[in-house]
């Protein structure tokens, strides 16, 4: 979850807030749980939301790509009187775990978890020393894998669009002039070499490694990918009246969002120098404020909240739309596949 502009700052802090659920309120507001209500929780984390949903009566099917998380939420399943189904499963997979007659509401919170960022056998934070590692589910290609075998062009690519890092190339040669005689192997030593070429400036707010560790990870991880085809699957999963909840961290995630309700929105497209697109039917209604930012209270009890926003839309009963990726915009990046041991 410790993702956003606020970035070592939130790293740093997260440990002291890591069971506090960002935008509890808010998100509950909007889901609307009650006794006889299936939600469906895509990023079970620490379990904040879920447990709030069961207290309200909503029956929950939560999923966690990391096995950690999994064995962590057995407590809350064990409590949950029948009413909490755990799973170990990609959200993006959610539609295989829907009951018939589908879901009265979705929720993500979307980004690396608190939990994660503590442990630093997980590689996710230059502040706790570790393997440079980064992959939520534990298996797969890692952190590592990437920096020492990416192309420069690639590592470029991955630095400036997914961290939106102002100097991908100067990092990504320094990094291939390195690794032709060692290796990277932890966290600590990529944020030295990148501060050593990138030195951090008496007005940066943030590490020079922030954005380059934020883009490995979203790499490492496919994060763009996964929401992208987690919200067709929610679309096709939520029955009429039931509604989506997303909870972003960055901009690129929420950008995504954004996207996704602005396509189903079932308003034309164009302007008055071309002719407007064939209007559809709304996929999703948008009751109240399109975006909801964390307050300024929650945020300086919980820095993690600082950057959270917050959208929703409630499924109507029109017919779902293609899951067509072009839509987001995603950029051309190269393969995962390519970069395993």
């Amino acid at each position: 979850m410790a993702n956003g502009s606020d970035g070592v700052e939130v790293e740093a802090e997260a440990g002291s807030a890591r069971h506090i659920p960002v935008m509890l309120g808010e998100v509950v507001a909007a889901l609307q749980p009650e006794t006889g209500k299936v939600i469906l929780d895509g990023t079970f984390g620490a379990g904040g939301y879920t447990s709030a949903l069961l207290s309200a009566g909503s029956s929950v099917i939560a999923l966690d790509r990391d096995p950690t998380a999994i064995s962590a939420g057995q407590v809350l399943v064990q409590r949950s009187e029948g009413r909490l189904s755990l799973i170990h499963s990609e959200f993006s997979r959610l539609a295989e775990y829907v009951p018939d007659g589908g879901l009265d509401g979705v929720v993500f919170d979307v980004g690396v978890s608190s939990m994660q960022i503590d442990e630093a056998e997980r590689g996710f934070s230059f502040q706790r020393n570790g393997p440079l590692d980064m992959r939520m589910s534990s298996s797969g290609v890692s952190a590592a894998d990437v920096v020492n075998r990416a192309k420069v062009g690639d590592l470029i690519r991955i630095f400036g669009f997914l961290g939106e890092e102002k100097h991908p190339g100067r990092i990504a040669r320094a990094i291939e002039k390195r690794r032709a005689t060692q290796l990277f192997e932890t966290t600590r030593d990529l944020a030295n070499l990148i501060e050593s070429v990138n030195p951090r400036k008496a007005k940066d707010k943030i590490h020079p490694a922030t954005r380059v560790f934020q883009a490995l990870r979203i790499f490492v991880n496919d994060e763009l990918g996964e929401l992208a085809r987690a919200l067709f699957a929610a679309e096709r999963s939520l029955k009429p009246g039931g509604r989506l909840v997303v909870v972003t961290f960055h901009s690129l995630e929420d950008r995504i969002v954004k996207q996704f309700f602005s396509d189903r929105s079932g308003k034309a497209s164009g302007s008055r120098h071309m002719p407007a697109v064939e209007v559809r039917s709304a996929v999703f209604e948008f009751p109240g404020k399109q975006m909801i930012a964390a307050s300024e209270a929650e945020a300086e009890v919980n820095p993690r909240a600082r950057s959270a926003k917050l959208r929703m839309g409630v499924r109507t009963e029109a017919k779902a739309g293609a899951d067509d990726l072009s839509i987001f915009s995603l950029p051309d990046l190269a393969s995962l596949a390519t970069m395993g041991a």
